[in-house]
Formats: structure tokens, sequence, C-alpha cells
């Protein structure tokens, strides 16, 4: 004798009119605003567009900054002198990475025996946040080789990278100091009570939770840095920037300033996108209650 099998239930869920109803009003006002956004944003567009080809000297704007001439002649030459930006920044992100993390170290360090270190690290991190970084630059490109040291070299692109870490290093080590800090004292009590020495918890346990919390802002850092990078031309380096002002000093024409511009704008945007997604992405997995 067989027995029959049994058949799953069929699923008899419906919703409720008061639910569908719900559901066709979120719709209808998502529609709703997307298209009042994009009519506001065509609208904008068309405003702006009208001022600035209305407007009396935009002829003489457009063949002085917008000249499709100039744009190729520059562009060639504008992406070789962005090799040495990029190579500035991916040299000096390492290093201001790893230094603002031992001057974070620094401020952090326990016990009255330490304070001498700590004083020092702060009054690095006072100095340099403080000071502009055009003028760090203008001291180190031309303020050290006037000392003659015997070994200390001239060579513009060493000492521009030298005025960007200076600076942006203060800048880092107060991002890793706000994570250090912003992990509760409990957790290193609870290392220690584990076993762990200070050195072991700090490695472990605060480090790794610290680093986690201020990627977002250790990534603007970063995108900032890879702006300031042209400033390594005021001492001579023939980067992007210079390379553009090099071609404007001789035809008189502005379009290499903007073709430059638009490079870095077109590096920038990516990497600032890509810091907005790291951000909302903790964010997500803080407020699920996933690790910081």
């Amino acid at each position: 004798m067989t027995v029959p099998e049994e058949t799953a239930p069929a699923d008899t869920y419906r919703p409720s009119p008061r639910r569908i109803e719900r559901e066709r009003y979120r719709r209808a006002r998502t529609r709703r605003s997307f298209g009042v956004a994009a009519l506001s944003t065509v609208v904008t567009a068309v405003a702006l567009y009208e001022l600035i080809v209305r407007s009396p000297g935009w002829q003489r704007t457009r063949e002085t900054f917008f000249s499709a001439h100039y744009a190729r002649l520059a562009f060639p030459k504008v992406m070789t002198g962005l090799w040495l930006n990029l190579r500035l920044l991916a040299v000096c992100g390492t290093v201001v990475l790893v230094a603002g993390l031992l001057i974070a170290l620094l401020r952090t360090l326990r016990g009255p025996v330490f304070f001498p270190l700590r004083a020092l690290a702060t009054a690095y991190v006072d100095f340099f946040r403080g000071l502009p970084l055009i003028i760090c630059i203008l001291i180190s490109v031309f303020g050290i080789p006037a000392l003659r040291l015997t070994g200390v070299t001239n060579d513009p692109v060493l000492l521009g990278g030298f005025a960007l870490c200076l600076t942006y290093t203060a800048y880092v080590a107060e991002v890793f100091r706000a994570g250090i800090e912003s992990v509760h004292p409990s957790q290193r009590a609870a290392a220690r009570s584990l076993g762990l020495s200070s050195a072991q918890a700090l490695r472990h346990v605060v480090l790794p939770q610290a680093v986690r919390r201020v990627v977002p802002a250790l990534l603007n850092d970063l995108v900032s840095l890879q702006k300031d990078t042209g400033l390594v031309s005021i001492g001579g380096a023939v980067d992007a920037v210079y390379a553009a002002q090099i071609i404007a000093s001789r035809s008189f024409d502005y379009t290499p300033y903007v073709v430059a511009g638009l490079i870095f704008v077109a590096i920038t945007v990516p990497m600032t996108r890509f810091t907005d997604w790291v951000a909302a992405r903790m964010n997500r997995r803080q407020s699920q209650g996933g690790v910081a």
C-alpha cells in the first residue's frame, strides 16, 4: 500500500489593499521626484549656458581658454608631466601614512616618562597644520639649498615631495590619533586581562579597529595630496601644471591650464566616489551591528 506524498502548502500570502496602495504611492513619489530633479537640472543647465554664452566677453574667453588647437598641443605634454604627479602621490602617500601613524602613536603614549616625545609630536602637528603648504614648499625648495649642506640634494622634486610629506604627515597623524582615541578603553583593558602586553594590545586590538574607522578620512587626505602634488611646480619641477605653464607662456593661451585641470579632475572624481562608497559601506556595517 503506497502512502500518498505530502504536498507542500501553497503560498497563500496576498498583500493587503493598504500595502498595495502604499507601494503604488511610493513608486509614484519616486517617479515624481526623479522628474522634478531632471527638470530642475535641465533648467539650471540652460540658464547657465545662456548666461555664459551670451556674456559680452564669451567669444574672447572661448578663444583663450577653450582652444581645440592648443588643447591638442598641450595634452601629450601635460600627460607626460602628470607621470611625475602620480609618482609623487605614490611615494609621498606611503611616507605620509607610515610617518603619520608613528606621530599618532607618539602622541598617544602614556606615562610621564614619555612627555618629551608627546610634546615634540604635538608641536610638530600644530606647526605644520598651521603653516600653509605653499610656504612650506617655498622654504624647502629655496631655503634648504641655500644652506649649502654637504650631501643635501637641490632637486626641486625631492624637496617639494619632502614638503608635502611634512605637511600631510601632520594632518594624517591627527586622523590616526582620532581613530586610536575612538576605541573604547575597555578594549585595551580586556586585551590586558587576557595576558597581552601594552604593545600587543595596541597592535592586535586597538590599531585594527582604529584604522578601519578612519579609512574614509585617510582617503580624503590622499585625494587632497593628489591635487597638491601640482604645487611642486613652483620650484621648477616639470609636472602637469608646469608643462601647461610652459605652453601658455609661449602662446598666451590658457587652454593648457584647463586641460591640466580637467585631467586632475578626471583622476580625483573616481577617488572621491570610492571614498564615498567606502564610507557608506562602513556606515551600513555599523548600522547592522557589524565591526566598525
